[in-house]
């Protein structure tokens, strides 16, 4: 993957111009910088859509954009039966558009006249709940075959460089994410669709304040290029991280496992009611208390963090006997000593 996007860079820069910094200004010919434009080319040709667009406000600009421009007040919009995603929930109630909810988990259950008559979707790829099993592709297929005229965007935030296909990929008419969570410079966001969708937001996103600035499309590109091989040491680190958990047996560990809880993390289940102690003694000994960008450039150490808003929304007692490891750049043995001395310390 890190190869591919090198090689997508090689066709819209030439070897002068990606040593460049980058432009500045609304350029009269393109109405945004000439490295901007040259960026979004990459990022169509790299996630094989047919036009991209960077806009600031990172995932949640990026949704927010994309809503804005296809979407019409109080119109209905199509979405799994889960908790929303907290920032997306602040941009449907400011255009108030009206939920309505299908269990992708269990297709053969959806009732087709919820879908038929809905013009708007959208699926979050990465899980939302943590008996959430659906896949992307098949859900979306679902939802084309019963109504082929719906728009669906999909939000790729957390999954970007870690699956093989995005949403735009897999039938989507358009897909977004943060460039902020794939190490890139904070704030920034990518839309993927087709020609018509990303002109409406390069309408709407006309004036110099909002423009994505080459500087800042360069830097987006070059970070991106790190996250892949990153994200795949990051999975061994989970996976190795787990096994050694469950052979060593850690006094006062009740179980861990593995969950697509937006990243992919390490879970772990305490015997009592310790989570916020063994949170608060961890900080003490390296481990970063909360997110930044979720995978951001700024994320070395691991992070020990309550367990994700949704999957509370879901369950509010996970709380207090349950939290989420995301290993960020370290490795096995520094998360299990972190681990088991804050148990310890929690008495």
């Amino acid at each position: 993957m890190q190869f591919r996007l090198v090689e997508c860079i090689s066709h819209h820069f030439d070897g002068e111009s990606i040593l460049n910094a980058g432009d500045l200004g609304v350029n009269q010919k393109t109405g945004r910088p000439l490295h901007t434009v040259r960026a979004e080319k990459v990022f169509a040709e790299f996630f094989h859509a047919e036009n991209a667009c960077l806009v600031r406000g990172a995932g949640t600009g990026a949704i927010r954009s994309l809503l804005m421009s296809v979407a019409h007040p109080n119109q209905e919009i199509l979405l799994h039966k889960a908790p929303i995603y907290p920032t997306t929930a602040v941009t449907l109630r400011a255009m108030g558009l009206k939920p309505i909810f299908i269990d992708l988990n269990h297709p053969q259950e959806v009732n087709k006249a919820d879908v038929a008559g809905v013009q708007l979707g959208i699926i979050q790829h990465a899980r939302q709940q943590m008996e959430d099993s659906y896949s992307l592709g098949e859900s979306i297929a679902l939802i084309k075959e019963i109504n082929p005229s719906i728009f669906i965007m999909t939000d790729e935030n957390y999954l970007v460089c870690k699956v093989e296909q995005i949403g735009v990929e897999l039938g989507a008419d358009a897909s977004v994410f943060s460039t902020f969570k794939l190490f890139g410079p904070e704030g920034i966001g990518c839309i993927l669709g087709s020609k018509n969708v990303i002109d409406a937001v390069r309408k709407d996103l006309y004036s110099g304040g909002s423009q994505v600035q080459g500087v800042e499309a360069l830097d987006t590109l070059r970070s991106m290029i790190f996250a892949p091989v990153a994200f795949a040491i990051q999975k061994e680190v989970v996976d190795e991280t787990v096994r050694q958990i469950k052979e060593k047996r850690i006094p006062g560990i009740h179980d861990a496992f593995i969950a697509n809880a937006q990243s992919r993390v390490i879970l772990v289940e305490f015997d009592k009611p310790i989570a916020k102690k063994v949170l608060q003694n961890a900080v003490k000994l390296g481990a970063a208390p909360h997110p930044v960008g979720s995978e951001s450039r700024y994320e070395v150490a691991p992070m020990f963090y309550r367990v994700s808003g949704t999957f509370l929304s879901d369950d509010p007692a996970l709380a207090e006997t349950m939290i989420r490891i995301n290993p960020m750049r370290s490795g096995p043995d520094l998360i299990i000593s972190i681990l088991t001395k804050s148990i310890e310390q929690a008495g």
